[in-house]
């Protein structure tokens, strides 16, 4: 019996290979679905843009150099300044736009307490561009 019979009459075993016939039936098709559709994908309108010679307007921050020494002293770009006259103008720096930079530099034996009531005041006048400048050549 060659077909629909469950009891393997015949005695030739199961026949263990796949029919790839199927298969690539189905491939052909594919192929061809995709060899109609692609030049339909390329379809484009065209238009004519208009030209412009306008660059963009990149306004470059102020960078602010905050320098603290050893001893405690603090510099507002090079100038000695004491904790009121750098409060004042971290809220005058924070009314900007844009906002400036604020480069902290801090002294390798300063204590850690100056650097953080700098970065509070920075924070309390509404300054949020701050960054640590460090020296990668000294351990």
């Amino acid at each position: 019996m060659a077909f629909g019979g469950l009891a393997n009459d015949s005695g030739d075993g199961d026949n263990a290979e796949i029919n790839m016939i199927p298969l690539i039936d189905v491939m052909l098709v594919l192929l061809v679905i995709f060899i109609i559709t692609a030049p339909l994908m390329t379809h484009a309108v065209k238009v004519d843009l208009p030209q412009a010679s306008s660059q963009p307007n990149e306004v470059k921050p102020e960078t602010i150099n905050l320098s603290i020494k050893a001893n405690g002293t603090v510099f507002w770009n090079a100038e000695a300044v004491d904790a009121a006259a750098w409060q004042t103008r971290m809220a005058a720096a924070a009314q900007q736009t844009p906002q400036p930079e604020i480069h902290l530099r801090a002294d390798g034996d300063l204590a850690y307490r100056h650097v953080a009531q700098i970065m509070a005041d920075a924070a309390r006048a509404g300054l949020v561009k701050l960054g640590f400048v460090t020296d990668p050549h000294t351990q």
